[in-house]
């Protein structure tokens, strides 16, 4: 295999390199390139703090940390947003922890009560004549900005002094997000729990639908017949085929189902469509309860009492229902054009660590992040989320702490059958047999170019 070549590829030890058909397995596992990455990689790269849903109100905050480095999120008034570098210029104090709200929008240090108002300005510092010999302005103590962008609903930060323009980092799946109406998303719930796997080992695993069959055999039963059956000599059809990849630069990504999809209405069976449809939709409601809701299915099952039309399908029918019933309810969807529909049931990939998988007017999300230095230990978020109607109330976002990833009261099927596969590839890339592994040139292309941008950060 052919090396990826950098100016600093001859710094790298061996086991961190990327190949032309995959990566050596210590990008997985050695804490120095944990530490790499964060040196390198974290602190120069826009990332995902925090959704507008977790401070919708003046003086609320939310602290967002990443390695050594923490950023206090705040919103200043119903326009502003601000973040910080989260700590007091004093002796270093943390100003934030977790998610809260600054009474009277002021920030007071609780170690010796130096004052800043939301907008980052100190207003009083406690004996101050006793600093720099009388000297310290107050403006000396103001509070350190952090680069900052809203986008699509996200707050996005970037730790370095110097970052690349947010417009040109976003550039190639700008117009993609901004179609699915994820702006208008707002908060079903939101669950957090620490796995015991590199972050990356649990980012790829939802860079492809290459593991459905084996994975969730539920969502796809020919293909998981097929692999669990007796003969593998013959070829066979996998739903995975018919999905459409595309890695963009700046280490993005999408892949999408096609037409021949249960959400577009396809079914192998005519004579039962509307049941198909139904059923397979509501494997995702049991298994995930997000990106597809009760009342998508419930939709769906009212066709039965309604003739199609013989211009039109299962599929059209579907989306004409979800439009008339969020119009009624003045609620947000997305572009209504065939190119943005292509996408539901699909997913957009966000470099570094955030995922966006739209279905009509709803949409789950992941982001997963180191927790902390250690390679074997990854923070994963899943947000389920949808576009709420005018007169509705829509809650503030709050995360559930979960500290079992097995466990059917904390999470349904389909994550759990996830969960269990990401801890065994940890496992298995620490064995001393495991010196590389492989990706599909077509199928995980996404996962290659995730990588090759890493390189390009730890390039700098």
């Amino acid at each position: 295999m052919k090396e990826v070549q950098s100016e600093s590829s001859q710094e790298f030890k061996d086991s961190w390199l990327t190949l032309d058909h995959g990566v050596r397995s210590g990008r997985y596992t050695d804490p120095e390139f944990t530490a790499l990455e964060h040196e390198k990689m974290w602190r120069n790269a826009w990332q995902s703090a925090a959704r507008l849903d977790e401070i919708p109100n003046v003086g609320d905050y939310t602290v967002y940390e990443i390695g050594h480095e923490s950023a206090l999120v705040v919103r200043v008034d119903d326009e502003t947003i601000k973040a910080y570098h989260n700590f007091c210029p004093h002796r270093g104090t943390a100003l934030g922890e977790g998610t809260g709200n600054f009474e009277k929008s002021r920030i007071i240090c609780p170690f010796h009560g130096w004052r800043w108002d939301t907008a980052g300005s100190c207003q009083f510092i406690m004996e101050q004549n006793q600093f720099r010999d009388g000297q310290l302005a107050k403006s000396d103590a103001n509070l350190k900005e952090i680069h900052h962008q809203v986008f699509a609903g996200f707050i996005f930060v970037n730790f370095s002094r110097t970052p690349e323009p947010f417009e040109v980092f976003i550039a190639p799946v700008k117009q993609l997000i901004e179609d699915l109406a994820i702006e208008h998303m707002r908060p079903i719930w939101w669950k957090r729990v620490v796995a015991p796997a590199n972050w990356k080992v649990a980012l790829e695993a939802f860079l492809e639908g290459y593991h459905v069959p084996a994975t969730h055999p539920q969502l796809e039963k020919p293909g998981a017949d097929f692999l669990y059956g007796d003969d593998v000599s013959g070829s066979q059809h996998f739903a995975h085929h018919d999905h459409l990849y595309e890695a963009f630069d700046n280490g993005h990504g999408r892949f999408l189902g096609g037409e021949k999809t249960p959400m577009a209405g396809h079914t192998t069976n005519p004579e039962s469509a509307i049941d198909a449809m139904a059923d397979r939709l509501n494997l995702l409601v049991e298994g995930m309860d997000a990106m597809i809701l009760k009342e998508d299915v419930a939709l769906v099952r009212s066709f039965k009492d309604k003739e199609i039309p013989e211009d039109s399908s299962i599929g059209k029918e579907y989306v004409k229902g979800l439009y008339a019933n969020a119009a009624v309810e003045g609620r947000p969807m997305p572009k209504l054009e065939k190119s943005v529909l292509d996408q539901w049931g699909g997913e957009v990939f966000v470099y570094p660590n955030l995922l966006i998988l739209p279905q009509a007017g709803n949409c789950m999300m992941y982001r997963i992040r180191p927790n902390g230095f250690d390679p074997d230990s990854c923070i994963f978020e899943i947000y389920s989320t949808k576009t709420y109607g005018e007169n509705a109330e829509v809650p503030k976002a709050v995360v559930k702490e979960m500290d079992d990833v097995t466990d059917p009261e904390q999470f349904l099927q389909i994550p759990r059958q996830d969960f269990g596969n990401i801890p065994r590839m940890q496992k298995g890339l620490h064995t001393s047999g495991c010196k590389q592994i492989w990706f599909a040139n077509y199928y995980e292309k996404i996962l290659l170019n995730f990588h090759q941008q890493i390189d390009r950060y730890l390039s700098l």
